[in-house]
């Protein structure tokens, strides 16, 4: 699928509507993490310096179609011009409206409102979708972390105005193609989290390009019980079993090497101030749960990390937000980190913990995008790169 670049877009004088994904963290009416923010700025400046009026517009949170004030991007808008050193008009309107939008030149920014406050932006509407691009000559996205849902700013827009993929978007698609496509080999692919079902869509899509698959998480619990282990009250996903052992089988079909825990840090309780113990997993208490992977684990891990040329992460090892289970995705983290390998890590969970222990510098790529790197890892067409691939009226 080839997607027009910022090069192939004529932005001169013109008015261009730039879909970004600026649904961050606020407190106290403040942004808290402004990785989304900084993320999207090379587009952004590279559209202004070559002389194009920017119109930014995003979703934040769930507003519901309403008007909610505690869903406002007016910190996001604050917190942009700070950045970009200059004002950022913020319209009153999801759809602008366009008087709003009067009297900018080349140079300008300004920010819509909350797209989420207009009902017809989840529904796909294509009258949403016409004003929206009567705002614009041009259309580019640069959502990645939004480009899975058919919403009329991601979905419906692009085929109305000529239009190209942000320098993020392009990235995003350029580096999880290569993964699917072309990876360097060995090609080792690490996932964790806490539900098998989020997973399994990618661990059977990567079973035909994967040398190994190594599984932690809580999700690895669902496996290990799979294979037959007593995993106490470990959380599992009973109804996911059968679909395992199928997985499990064809991995051993395709030579593709599945890492298990060998041992796991159980507690009685699912608490911060529980204290774990390592177990092996043929050993785990009846009333205990797996809540981190084992050293034995990471070291076993850190054999098929350290060999690879090729790796992706997705997902804890287990709750690595209490201190003491944090050491399997601690310990995983600088093994990603310090891999001579061309590292890719995605979803947000996993790019927390880089953040909290201090490793964001030593991946090659980190994501922006969770549920979207997931549904494009597992082959899905996403309806943002779809619509932007068969383009607009030129």
């Amino acid at each position: 699928m080839k997607l027009a670049s910022l090069d192939d877009l004529e932005v001169n004088g013109k008015r261009v509507l730039v879909r970004v994904d600026f649904n961050v963290p606020l407190k106290e009416g403040r942004v808290v993490d402004p990785m989304r923010i900084n993320a999207a700025l090379p587009t952004i400046r590279r559209l202004l310096d070559e002389g194009a009026t920017v119109i930014l517009c995003s979703h934040l949170g769930r507003p519901k179609g309403q008007v909610d004030p505690k869903y406002s991007l007016e910190p996001v808008a604050r917190a942009l011009a700070d950045m970009l050193g200059k004002p950022v008009r913020l319209t009153e309107g999801a759809n602008g409206p366009p008087e709003d939008l009067e009297g900018m030149a080349p140079g300008d920014v300004a920010l819509l409102q909350n797209l989420r406050y207009d009902p017809r932006e989840e529904g796909n509407d294509p009258a949403f979708s016409q004003e929206l691009a009567s705002l614009a000559d041009s259309y580019v996205c640069d959502a990645f972390g939004a480009v899975h849902r058919a919403h009329a700013s991601v979905a419906g827009v692009p085929l109305l105005l000529p239009g190209a993929a942000g320098l993020l978007l392009h990235k995003e698609v350029e580096v999880l193609s290569t993964l699917l496509e072309s990876p360097k080999r060995p090609f080792v692919v690490v996932l964790g989290g806490s539900k098998v079902s989020d997973k399994l869509g990618i661990v059977k899509n990567l079973l035909g390009r994967a040398d190994s698959i190594l599984i932690g998480g809580a999700m690895a619990n669902t496996f290990l019980a799979a294979q037959g282990h007593d995993v106490g009250n470990s959380r599992i996903e009973a109804d996911r079993l059968d679909e395992v052992k199928a997985v499990l089988a064809d991995a051993e079909k395709a030579g593709v090497k599945m890492g298990l825990p060998t041992d796991v840090v159980v507690a009685e309780e699912f608490s911060e101030n529980a204290s774990g113990t390592a177990v092996p997993v043929d050993q785990i208490p009846g009333k205990s749960m797996a809540l981190d992977i084992g050293p034995a684990t990471v070291k076993a891990f850190g054999e098929a990390i350290n060999g690879a040329e090729t790796i992706l992460w997705n997902g804890p090892m287990g709750v690595f937000e209490w201190p003491a289970f944090e050491a399997g995705t601690r310990e995983v983290a600088k093994l990603v980190a310090g891999a001579k390998a061309f590292t890719v890590v995605g979803g947000g969970d996993s790019a927390a913990a880089l953040a909290q222990f201090g490793l964001e510098e030593g991946v090659d790529h980190l994501s922006t995008g969770g549920g979207a790197s997931l549904e494009f890892l597992e082959g899905r067409p996403l309806p943002g790169v779809v619509a932007l691939s068969e383009g607009g009226r030129s």
